[in-house]
């Protein structure tokens, strides 16, 4: 299978298992995806979070998701538990879809590596 095709079937599975078990099959988009990331990297999964602590949680999941590709090194817990990572490498300037495929597989290769999919 072509290196996109095997990206595509990965995402749309992990797509697939995530909207059956968080939005009772209604398909979640990336951004949905990546804050639910962000809520289980916290782990605070049963708590409310304002607007402002969303955005925070979505910049949580992408400095871990785009941590094994170098652009991002944890570096801390604060006093509320909250992650903190420190840039190590700009990112390049990407066009809306290949930032897309970059998230897109960094999500799949997060999902396999904790065994959600395989």
């Amino acid at each position: 299978m072509a290196r996109d095709e095997q990206l595509k079937d990965r995402w749309e599975r992990v797509q697939k298992k995530l909207s059956d078990q968080f939005a009772d099959g209604d398909l979640m988009e990336l951004d949905a995806i990546i804050y639910l990331i962000g809520v289980q990297e916290l782990g605070q999964p049963h708590k409310r979070y304002k607007k402002d602590h969303k955005i925070d949680l979505m910049h949580i999941a992408i400095c871990t998701l785009l941590e094994p590709y170098g652009y991002y090194e944890f570096d801390f817990y604060d006093e509320d538990g909250w992650p903190h990572f420190k840039i190590k490498e700009e990112l390049p300037t990407l066009k809306a879809g290949e930032q897309s495929v970059l998230m897109k597989e960094a999500i799949v290769q997060y999902f396999m590596e904790k065994e959600y999919i395989s």
